[in-house]
């Protein structure tokens, strides 16, 4: 079959990850069926639509790997087609126009909360004559545009994650607004609404499923009946599960973190964000594969494996993804990578020339990495001459004996002015013997003496990269002058 399905972000805020968990759904199953992925940017709300949201979402798209055919679309460039429809459902008697005033429709809401029913248009303007509208229209009344829901119709589908689905007409709200009232003299309406923009654009971009979240059944139903009266065919539907907070509520703003942006900046790759998101309601046919590429998800997916419950976000969960992504990342990328947040931090390195001492910090840290955040924590202990020392390392760097050791230590530097992983090695062995201590001692007052901790990366290691930039003999100095 020939597949044709898109993504429709409204640019009123940065993409957000249930936008970013749909995207990748359509794209899946686009790739899977060797279809067309569109991008359309539905930005008819002019308040609220930004350019540098369009540019955000077109960038957290990027970032993912998820690479459109078509597009970007944009309904404001599109208002001459839905004004045809608009205009050709008028003439078939399917839509009408509605001169409702804002404070008889809100009084119209309080008679129905008083009687306790569901709150609806009761159609009071479906059937005016000529006359009747030019009155209202010199009473200085703009009308909207409603299209005509019969009460009586049942509306059914069989959607592709759900199987059928059934609505009835009667809880639709009533008679379905298409188009705003006119801005300006003239006009023979406003501008069109989404229900009615959102149909006329898939018919016209010939999109054969829509896959997006299961807050736009409602739609679904309105939707149907939209493109019966304007006689195009149906798209098939297939309606996915929200993402939930660890309390089973959809996952919004109040959980801290909802945009891709946000994801990008707490240190998480894209491949695993893709990874991750991909799992969120779909499970592959091998249950216990859980690492893979987009691509690879693409050669297994169907919508028959989404599930209907909603997905909830576990941050364990993505931690763990994108640490086995990250532990594969070889140094000379990770550097690149991490580079931003050491400077962020505030270390001083310069990216060129320390490029060979930064990648052997890399290979050091890499398999401790969960985000690349952590590359900040991970590596503090091994940037700049001086250090500050924890209370157990000055509790142990002033213990008896120990003086003497790191004194010992010092001396046995000058004569060996390139520091290798055997020098450092012997120069420990040779200590220990000539104080008769346990190795174990003289490790952690290197330690202590070197990191200002008790605790780190692989200490020889990290000797070495302080060794190289001179930093060891000065860290050492300085341990001694505090005992």
């Amino acid at each position: 079959m020939t597949v044709r399905v898109r993504i429709a972000p409204s640019p009123t805020g940065n993409l957000h990850i249930g936008t970013a968990r749909t995207a990748i759904f359509n794209w899946l199953f686009a790739r899977h069926h060797q279809g067309t992925f569109i991008l359309r940017v539905e930005d008819t709300d002019k308040e609220r639509s930004r350019p540098e949201y369009t540019e955000n979402i077109k960038s957290g798209l990027t970032w993912l790997g998820l690479t459109w055919d078509e597009g970007p679309f944009f309904q404001t460039e599109r208002f001459d087609l839905y004004r045809q429809a608009i205009q050709s459902l008028i003439d078939k008697g399917c839509a009408y126009r509605c001169y409702c005033t804002s404070e008889e429709l809100e009084q119209m809401r309080e008679a129905q909360k008083a009687q306790n029913q569901a709150p609806r248009y009761d159609n009071r303007h479906r059937h005016l004559t000529e006359a009747e509208c030019l009155a209202l229209e010199a009473e200085g009344r703009k009308p909207v545009i409603r299209f005509i829901i019969d009460d009586n119709r049942e509306i059914s589908w069989n959607d592709l994650i759900r199987g059928k689905v059934v609505w009835k007409g009667s809880d639709l709200g009533g008679d379905m607004v298409i188009a705003r009232m006119p801005e300006t003299e003239g006009e023979a309406f406003g501008q069109p609404l989404y229900n009615l923009a959102v149909v006329v654009d898939d018919i016209d971009m010939h999109i054969t499923q829509v896959i997006r979240g299961e807050d736009h059944i409602a739609n679904t139903a309105k939707q149907i009946l939209l493109y019966e009266a304007l006689g195009a065919k149906v798209p098939d539907f297939a309606h996915t599960p929200l993402i939930l907070n660890q309390e089973g509520r959809k996952l919004s703003k109040r959980d801290g973190v909802t945009s891709i942006d946000d994801f990008r900046n707490m240190g998480f790759l894209p491949e695993a964000m893709a990874n991750y998101m991909t799992l969120l309601g779909w499970t592959a046919p091998d249950s216990t594969q859980e690492i893979f590429t987009i691509s690879e998800a693409a050669q297994q997916f169907s919508l028959e494996r989404v599930n209907k419950a909603g997905a909830k976000f576990d941050w364990d969960k993505l931690d763990w993804i994108n640490s086995q992504y990250l532990h594969k990342v070889p140094a000379n990328e990770l550097v690149e990578l991490a580079f931003p947040y050491w400077q962020g931090a505030g270390y001083e390195v310069n990216l060129e020339q320390d490029r060979a001492w930064l990648e052997q910090l890399a290979k050091l840290i890499g398999p401790s990495l969960t985000r690349l955040t952590d590359a900040v924590k991970e590596s503090h202990l091994l940037f700049g001459e001086t250090v500050i020392y924890s209370e157990e390392a000055m509790a142990q760097i002033k213990q008896d004996g120990v003086k003497e050791i790191l004194e010992a230590v010092l001396e046995s530097l000058n004569n060996h002015p390139e520091l290798t992983s055997e020098n450092a090695q012997q120069i420990i062995k040779q200590v220990t013997k000539t104080f008769n201590v346990k190795k174990g001692l003289i490790m952690r007052s290197l330690r202590a003496g070197l990191m200002g901790e008790l605790h780190g990366p692989d200490l020889i290691q990290s000797w070495l990269l302080l060794n190289e930039k001179g930093w060891d003999k000065t860290r050492l100095q300085d341990g001694l002058s505090q005992i």
